[in-house]
């Protein structure tokens, strides 16, 4: 049921949101056909950051119910545990993100930058999904119940789709949120994301992914004292 939801409930999103706001195209500096074209790169980016934030629940419930302790004492690599939630997310955000381009195409929208601009799309997903992965397991291991958890999520999650271009351009933002949206790592996914699917190939790319190494190497050094840590 989680799999199944979590695939359908993007494409929700782009659906009524870009149906809610069709007739948004006069907003300065939205430079799309539609807003559902507009929304596309960021309606994939926002569902890296919930699947990726989301990455250490069952690892969470597993410690609290004393699996994970069990699973430790089994004759597997530890590491296993860890590496296969990073598979699963990746894969999971992977079909996400290409539902998403699926729905988006059917209304009309059709990436300026080809099959190959799909693909670069996955690893930009990719990529910001290892980071938040990182410290989604962070705090699963450091967080003694799930109840703080799910509110710390809550708190991050909300912020965070906010203070990016993935609902609006920066454009139009107020100075000071516009300021605070340059500093999340969404901004710079969203804006590669969107720019490969509305005008094409771009050498702020190279910018963004160099962005995105830095984002992932901090978050999973952070996460990795606190794993090696927590499976002693």
């Amino acid at each position: 049921m989680s799999i199944i939801f979590g695939l359908t409930q993007p494409v929700l999103w782009l659906v009524l949101f870009g149906n809610l706001f069709k007739n948004a195209t006069a907003i300065t500096g939205l430079q799309a056909p539609s807003y559902i074209a507009f929304m596309t790169g960021g309606v994939v980016v926002m569902t890296v950051l919930n699947s990726g934030l989301a990455g250490g629940i069952e690892i969470l419930f597993d410690k609290e119910n004393g699996f994970l302790e069990r699973l430790m004492a089994a004759p597997i690599k530890r590491s296993a545990l860890i590496i296969s939630r990073f598979l699963f997310v990746t894969a999971l955000t992977g079909i996400q993100a290409l539902m998403i381009l699926g729905m988006a195409f059917l209304f009309g929208v059709v990436p300026a930058t080809g099959w190959l601009g799909v693909i670069l799309i996955l690893v930009i997903g990719m990529m910001l999904g290892i980071g938040f992965t990182a410290i989604s397991l962070g705090l699963a291991f450091s967080m003694k119940g799930h109840g703080g958890f799910f509110a710390l999520m809550g708190f991050i999650t909300l912020p965070l789709t906010f203070l990016s271009s993935a609902l609006a351009p920066t454009e139009i933002m107020p100075t000071w949120l516009a300021l605070v949206a340059q500093l999340n790592p969404m901004t710079y996914a969203i804006d590669a994301v969107r720019g490969l699917i509305l005008t094409g190939w771009h050498i702020h790319i190279v910018k963004v992914l160099v962005i995105l190494a830095v984002f992932d190497a901090v978050c999973l050094a952070w996460s990795n004292r606190i794993l090696l840590r927590g499976m002693r």
